[in-house]
């Protein structure tokens, strides 16, 4: 069996070399040729996946180490009995790093305190869903909008117009859809933007195209009170340097970079290629796991909780690094802007996850036990 992998996908050799001869290669460089006799073809979102690379080939299951399937055909992928895989929920927590290390940057530089503003998340599924869980255990004030999860259960959901009419903060993490009433391009659109409330924060980590990018570079020259996030960009690897410019933070698509989720991705793949040919799993993730480097913090019980959340969080992540580094790729032309995109990815300083650290107190205080929980350290006992 052949085996074509994306060669930023971690540890195939380890879960998959007994299945097959595998071959790597730059996603985006993934065409027809590329895939003479491969049977499985392993990728990231980079790479299109659709009728017109596959058909003809002999590729039998495709699996995508990422949460969002946008980038494949899955009508084709039916129509033509290829068995497919995808990653839920595998960067979810790095996702909630970058958005809680974000709002730290952001609170530090407008001197605002975190607890006081109003949050709107717009995608409530693996990643939202986890930020909601987060934020809402810090005690704080959070609206969600999901039209898809509102249609089919019970919940405390608002409306879109609801989230930009009431919301300081709007994080989004929507899947981009295009067809149908439920659509995600554009989904702030010019209109919508407009209506971003005075001092307003817009943090994107989902995908470029829900933000019109052209509309929300001329909010942002024109209305000083406002600040944006964005971690993903409309025709990226090709990104708008004066967009960049006028964003508080802005990174090369790797909101979700940490190596856990990389880690997890390729294992969930791995769970589902062995399902759809009838194999039991015989190679586990907790085998594979590297140590983390930080293994734990101490703190006095009377530190705030504010300064318990920042420093936990920074200890683990902080996105202006990430930031400074993107930016110095800006000055580049274009079309070295575009190769700098991606090899910011694809050497990617190791980083872990929050949830990978032990907390310790001098002695028992619930206000700050509320946080680690809430961030979901683990609490030495």
């Amino acid at each position: 069996m052949r085996i074509l992998a994306d060669e930023n996908i971690p540890l195939v050799d380890a879960f998959f070399s007994e299945h097959g001869e595998i071959r790597r290669m730059p996603g985006r460089q993934i065409n027809k040729a590329a895939l003479e006799d491969v049977e499985v073809l392993l990728v990231r979102s980079v790479t299109r996946v659709d009728r017109e690379l596959l058909e003809g080939s002999s590729v039998r299951f495709v699996g995508t180490c990422t949460i969002g399937t946008d980038h494949l055909d899955l009508d084709y992928f039916d129509e033509a009995g290829i068995s497919w895989a995808s990653a839920p929920g595998c960067n979810a927590r790095g996702v909630v790093d970058y958005v809680l290390g974000s709002l730290l940057a952001l609170a530090e530089g407008e001197g605002v305190e975190l607890k006081r503003r109003r949050y709107g998340v717009i995608g409530a599924g693996e990643v939202g869903g986890r930020l909601v869980e987060v934020l809402r255990g810090l005690g704080w004030d959070v609206r969600v909008c999901d039209p898809l999860r509102q249609a089919s259960e019970l919940g405390e959901f608002v409306d879109l117009d609801e989230i930009m009419r009431e919301c300081d903060v709007i994080s989004l993490h929507t899947p981009l859809t295009l067809d149908g009433e439920h659509s995600t391009f554009h989904l702030l659109n010019a209109n919508r933007l407009e209506k971003l409330r005075p001092g307003a924060w817009l943090i994107n980590a989902a995908r470029g195209a829900v933000v019109d990018n052209l509309a929300l570079r001329d909010q942002l020259a024109r209305r000083t009170d406002i600040q944006a996030v964005l971690d993903v960009w409309e025709g990226e690897p090709q990104v708008d340097v004066s967009l960049a410019e006028l964003c508080w933070i802005a990174t090369p698509h790797i909101a979700g970079y940490s190596l856990d989720g990389k880690l997890r991705g390729t294992a969930q793949i791995y769970q589902a290629f062995c399902a759809s040919k009838g194999l039991e799993p015989k190679v586990e993730l907790a085998e594979l796991m590297p140590a983390a480097p930080l293994r734990g913090l101490s703190f006095d019980a009377s530190i705030e909780p504010e300064d318990l959340l920042a420093t936990i969080c920074r200890a683990v992540y902080d996105p202006r690094r990430d930031d400074a580094a993107f930016r110095r790729s800006l000055s580049a032309d274009g079309d070295q802007r575009r190769v700098e995109f991606d090899q910011l990815r694809k050497h990617y300083p190791q980083r872990r996850e929050v949830d990978g650290v032990q907390i310790e107190f001098s002695s028992v205080a619930p206000e700050l036990e509320r946080v680690v929980r809430a961030l979901g350290a683990r609490l030495k006992s």
